[in-house]
């Protein structure tokens, strides 16, 4: 069996969203007991990452090491299309990931205690991000 569905979500800046209600939401609506949750961005300047929910430290830090990893405005970049953000935000995408895939057992989402789902976002200014989850199984 096989059940796909996009949402979309309004950013508010360069930072982290939990998205994981809305993606076990959506795998619990599915019917499908056990299996795979393939979830998917549809955009080259934000990307998905499984992280510690615990303690907001943690994605403050990934933050900050990403903004020495690629600065905002390196003379490097020749992409400013969009401002000093633009060509930094692709790095950022490439160099995490535009798709996860979780387990899905007893209907929901199988994921670590300390385990969650984030868009992050990579440009200053919000954006509406689109995204689909595609559950496979029985």
């Amino acid at each position: 069996m096989i059940f796909q569905q996009q949402f979309s979500l309004q950013t508010q800046g360069r930072g982290t969203i939990n998205i994981t209600r809305e993606v076990d939401s959506l795998v619990r609506s599915s019917d499908i007991t056990t299996g795979l949750c393939h979830l998917f961005i549809y955009h080259t300047s934000a990307s998905l990452m499984l992280c510690e929910n615990a303690d907001p430290d943690v994605r403050s830090d990934l933050e900050r090491f990403f903004s020495r990893l690629v600065p905002d405005g390196d003379p490097l970049f020749q992409h400013v299309d969009e401002g000093v953000d633009d060509m930094p935000a692709h790095i950022r995408s490439v160099l995490t990931k535009m798709d996860l895939t979780m387990p899905v057992t007893n209907g929901s989402l199988d994921l670590g205690a300390w385990q969650g789902i984030y868009l992050w976002e990579h440009r200053h200014r919000g954006h509406q991000r689109k995204l689909a989850v595609t559950v496979t199984g029985e």
